[in-house]
């Protein structure tokens, strides 16, 4: 099928970051994507152009109309432009969906898969349907590609090889081998002085990769305040592509990630990770994040659970987040059970058929 994806880059380089992993996969798949956007600066890390598969074309939000494709996609609600939605007036329209938030609230159940009616303007008398990604059966699922799991297994084969050679690749100097690596993947409001101070004074030997954005900034900062510390060594990474970021998730012990599209792969790379929800200023990320927790966490040894929980609400504003909150994390990547916990959450979700999959089906059964 000929698939329209349509993506308005809001912020942070999610949107994008899950409408290019969606096109991808289904290029990967055989189909046909054009990838409608307002904004495609971003591909050029994300996805460099010889790395993109032949199948996908990249459109500029306001270039000129085409005919619509057997499917039409809006990410996150955003509105295809009236020109098009005019041309899927026809016989036989295109599957008009909307592809939704990540959300672990049980009201996503519900409202997957519904049906709109759109009532005005120029898609008058179509019907846009709702498609929430998730993490039950009842839901989409999650953006899994075909190869994943097993590429992340062969990598897990010869982990220190493999880890060993992507840093070398990236210019990143090994440490010695019983040094944590940690990634750091987050948003302005997060507590990375603390953290770096509860580090710092843990003792262990600890090596955090520092992704560009607000967490170099708020890496510099702290630096710039503070004496250097023997134990404690911050590399600065360059804006990499989604495959590459997928091996900084393999090669560390510990994975802070962010928002949607980073999230989901740290869930699938199956390291020990914490969450950055999206922060929002009428405090609902609060319940999301909760939501996600009481599910993730389901089954876990409750001292585990009380202790990772509690990492998680510092980290997001939602308990005092003090140096002390993060000095323990060392010992904490030691217990064993925060990883094998880790991995039986993962297989929950692996059992639960892919996003692209089960969009492929929904969309037959609708055309």
């Amino acid at each position: 099928m000929l698939w329209d994806v349509f993506c308005r880059v809001v912020d942070n380089f999610g949107d994008i970051g899950v409408c290019w992993r969606l096109s991808a996969d289904l290029a990967e798949r055989g189909h046909a994507v054009r990838l409608w956007v307002d904004d495609p600066s971003a591909l050029r890390w994300m996805a460099p152009e010889p790395l993109r598969p032949a199948n996908i074309q990249v459109l500029h939000w306001d270039a000129q109309v085409q005919e619509p494709g057997d499917v039409v996609i809006e990410a996150f609600g955003c509105n295809p432009p009236d020109a098009f939605v005019a041309r899927m007036q026809r016989p036989v329209p295109p599957v008009w969906i909307n592809l939704e938030y990540l959300s672990a609230e049980p009201w996503v159940e519900r409202c997957h898969g519904l049906r709109s009616p759109v009532m005005s303007g120029p898609g008058k008398g179509l019907s846009k349907w709702f498609f929430y990604p998730g993490f039950t059966a009842a839901t989409g699922g999650l953006l899994r590609e075909t190869g994943l799991m097993a590429a992340r297994q062969a990598w897990q084969a010869n982990h220190r090889q493999h880890r060993a050679q992507w840093a070398a690749s990236l210019g990143i100097k090994p440490p010695s081998p019983d040094t944590l690596w940690l990634s750091l993947f987050c948003y302005e409001p997060a507590p990375v002085g603390a953290l770096l101070d509860g580090l710092a004074a843990s003792g262990a030997a600890i090596q955090v990769l520092v992704t560009p954005g607000f967490a170099t900034d708020l890496a510099r900062q702290w630096q710039a305040a503070h004496p250097p510390v023997s134990t404690l060594s911050l590399h600065e990474l360059p804006p990499i592509s989604q495959a590459e970021f997928d091996h900084l998730l393999w090669a560390c012990d510990l994975n802070f990630v962010r928002g949607e599209d980073s999230a989901v792969r740290a869930l699938w790379a199956g390291q020990p990770h914490v969450w950055h929800i999206y922060p929002q200023d009428d405090g609902v990320h609060a319940g999301k994040l909760d939501a996600f927790m009481d599910r993730w966490m389901a089954g876990w040894p409750d001292d585990l659970a009380h202790e990772v929980r509690g990492l998680w609400l510092s980290w997001n504003g939602l308990r005092p987040a003090e140096a002390g909150n993060f000095a323990a994390l060392p010992s904490l990547l030691n217990d064993p059970r925060w990883a094998a916990s880790q991995g039986s959450a993962r297989q929950r979700l692996a059992e639960i058929p892919d996003l692209v999959t089960q969009l492929c089906g929904f969309v037959s059964d609708r055309r």
